[in-house]
């Protein structure tokens, strides 16, 4: 069974995805990654972020010597602009201030649906998750 899970947020300070059921001895190379990266970022609709990112993916697990080993491979996209949304994106509760709550959610966006769906009042815990900045990984 193949899957695919990613986790992180568009202004995180990290996205990652995890490949599952992939066989061992496929070919896998960050270059060959990073060069489809960069084809991403020159694609029609581009927003502002792309010009900030210079998307490179790490290969954090799953891969020895160029080839996958059957077990699940792990890749990560760091966020370059992080550290500008640290305040605004911590985990850490210390950080927390709901008068920068996001709270009209945007026409044609999954931001409404998300939010009801979750029952969030900061519709900035849908969008962060349901950005384009998710195709990266």
């Amino acid at each position: 069974m193949f899957r695919y899970l990613t986790a992180g947020e568009s202004h995180g300070p990290r996205l990652t995805a995890i490949i599952e059921g992939l066989p061992a001895g496929l070919a896998v190379s960050a270059e060959r990654i990073n060069a489809d990266l960069a084809r991403r970022q020159c694609g029609y609709g581009r927003g502002g972020r792309m010009k900030i990112e210079t998307d490179m993916v790490e290969i954090l697990s799953g891969v020895r010597w160029g080839e996958t080993l059957g077990s699940p491979v792990t890749l990560c996209v760091v966020n370059r602009d992080w550290e500008n949304w640290h305040d605004r994106m911590s985990p850490s509760a210390e950080f927390r201030d709901d008068s920068i709550r996001v709270t009209r959610a945007r026409p044609g966006h999954a931001d409404l649906a998300g939010a009801l769906k979750y029952n969030q009042r900061d519709v900035r815990n849908i969008l962060e998750r349901s950005s384009a900045r998710e195709t990266a990984v």
